[in-house]
């Protein structure tokens, strides 16, 4: 399969990333505006309204990869106290206590702060520092 699909892993990594930004993106959309679903919206200085900004604002720069690390390294952090504050206390189990979109995002995150932007962002454009992975190695921003 790495043969196949290994010489697209940048191509994909930058899918996953502005797929995975736009979803994250939308929860701070929720929590902000009440869209999708024409729900309540929160108040901007409460810790829900923080949150909410964290999730669209870092969403919408993991997406379009605009100092990504930065972004994902915050959001994998808000991601953390989610789970460890809404999720933990009722039970172990992220499956059983609806965490474990709190846990795949926090992970997820952590993985992009390390990676960074990657190709079709705005850090590639402007020409931001590259890392080389050392597996493969291809660079990317």
């Amino acid at each position: 399969m790495d043969r196949f699909l290994g010489k697209f892993s940048p191509h994909l990594y930058a899918i996953l990333r502005f797929v995975a930004g736009i979803l994250f993106a939308m929860h701070g959309t929720q929590k902000l505006f009440g869209w999708p679903g024409g729900g309540d919206t929160v108040e901007l200085a409460s810790m829900m309204g923080v949150a909410g900004i964290i999730e669209f604002v870092g969403g919408l720069m993991i997406a379009f990869g605009f100092l990504t690390s930065w972004a994902a390294f915050i959001s994998s952090g808000e991601m953390a106290v989610a789970y460890f504050m809404a999720h933990a206390p009722q039970g172990t189990w992220p499956i059983l206590n609806q965490g474990e979109l709190a846990v795949l995002y926090c992970f997820l995150f952590l993985y992009m702060a390390a990676r960074g932007s990657g190709i079709w962002s705005i850090d590639a454009a402007m020409g931001r520092t590259t890392r080389t992975d050392a597996t493969t190695g291809h660079r990317f921003a």
